[in-house]
């Protein structure tokens, strides 16, 4: 492993109480292909991380968010044979949906708004990560 990534995930509710959760494209693999997830990706480098929040949102999802919440930090580390093979530190928000009309960026195949109450209803769809984090977030 060379480094460590800084993920950057939105938890994004409007006003109706709904989360948007998002699937990539199949042709983009990666280790969340097939798996909702929350909007997000790596942070980029030089980039403060509300500004990158605001712009995974605008790119993939056409939105325009508000941060709410404290940053929620949690770990994936990844062992093959006792050798760390991925290691990615989360970051993420529960955000507010302040505009824009959803349209799905270049790598997203699938955009879900869900009642929280329902989360539990697609649990088996959320990546394992997804479901930590909307754990902690107290979502799910």
């Amino acid at each position: 492993m060379s480094r460590i990534l800084a993920a950057i995930e939105a938890i994004i509710q409007d006003d109706k109480g709904r989360v948007l959760l998002v699937k990539h494209r199949k042709e983009r693999r990666g280790r969340w292909q097939g798996k909702r997830i929350c909007p997000g990706r790596e942070l980029e480098l030089g980039e403060e991380i509300a500004m990158g929040f605001r712009r995974e949102a605008e790119e993939e999802t056409n939105l325009e968010i508000e941060l709410l919440t404290p940053p929620i930090p949690f770990d994936r580390i990844v062992k093959i044979n006792e050798e760390t093979s991925l290691h990615v530190i989360y970051i993420d928000y529960v955000a507010r949906l302040v505009g824009g009309e959803l349209k799905m960026g270049s790598d997203i195949g699938e955009a879900l708004w869900i009642e929280k109450e329902n989360t539990s209803k697609i649990w088996l769809e959320l990546h394992e990560d997804t479901q930590k984090l909307l754990k902690i977030a107290r979502i799910a």
